[in-house]
């Protein structure tokens, strides 16, 4: 409380957070609303190569930058028996070859400090997952590769905790971080989106992206997989931007239901563009 309640006094809240270039695309320094988005994990190659072109032609009609994520491996699924991808190996030769053939910058997780290196060879940014989002080591390798790196706040920090991730990112002069929100534990399997967090964590001077779908998870809410509210993806993607996100990230697929990890908070990609008009609009009227 006393985080909110001493920038409310101040009336410190940036208009612009730093700029950071993903290999042609920006986010932050006032500029448009960046979209990160793809399937949860690399599946089909054919599923994969799909979701990604539909992506690139929505976010090309609206005029927004786009990085297109997908994971190799989920090392933190529910279940041993949950599918956690191709791995490091075929993962990311898979999205060479997409960013390649499809000319997008792609974004995946690293769960390791030994993983930083090579994924820094062929990804455009690199991402730590929540649960990992306090590991030293982790978060300075990934900072050394001099390559953007999205963090995303950990379900158990408060926002002015990733104040001391910052200083560990920072730490090595680069600069080139984005935070991300993307819910709180609220008891068992439930997660709850404290809007106020965005504004705070932008208070730091970093671009704030909102995590629409994981927010919207009930994690390990169905035993052996999470489940998930999907149908909350809109009220709070809407809330998020117009606390002055920077950029939305959300995970879709051709048929969520089918989907192999995290289908019950994903999108199906038929409503993304309708989605992201409406964000758009929100963005440009602040």
């Amino acid at each position: 409380m006393a985080f909110f309640k001493s920038f409310h006094i101040k009336g410190f809240m940036p208009h612009y957070t730093r700029k950071v270039e993903i290999s042609g695309s920006s986010i932050g320094g006032g500029g448009p609303l960046m979209v990160i988005a793809g399937p949860c994990v690399l599946e089909s190659r054919d599923m994969v190569f799909e979701t990604a072109r539909l992506l690139k032609e929505i976010c090309g009609r609206l005029d927004l930058p786009f990085v297109f994520k997908s994971s190799y491996d989920k090392a933190n699924r529910s279940s041993i028996k949950s599918f956690r991808g191709p791995g490091l190996d075929k993962g990311l030769a898979l999205l060479n070859d997409l960013k390649s053939s499809l000319r997008v910058p792609v974004i995946s997780d690293i769960h390791s400090p030994l993983e930083a290196k090579p994924a820094s060879e062929v990804l455009d940014a690199l991402q730590i997952p929540a649960f990992l989002s306090r590991q030293t080591d982790l978060i300075l390798a990934a900072s050394k590769t001099g390559k953007p790196v999205n963090i995303k706040k950990g379900q158990f920090l408060a926002p002015w905790d990733m104040k001391n991730v910052v200083e560990k990112f920072t730490s090595t002069g680069n600069e080139n971080l984005m935070l991300t929100e993307r819910g709180s534990s609220f008891g068992y399997n439930n997660l709850v989106v404290d809007i106020r967090s965005i504004p705070g964590m932008r208070a730091m001077g970093y671009p704030v992206v909102f995590d629409i779908t994981h927010s919207l998870q009930l994690p390990g809410g169905m035993g052996t997989h999470s489940g998930g509210d999907r149908e909350f993806a809109e009220p709070l993607a809407r809330a998020a931007v117009g606390a002055g996100a920077d950029g939305i990230f959300l995970e879709t697929h051709p048929e969520p239901d089918k989907a192999l990890c995290d289908g019950a908070n994903m999108l199906p990609l038929s409503q993304v563009e309708g989605l992201l008009k409406g964000l758009k609009r929100i963005r440009e009227a602040l």
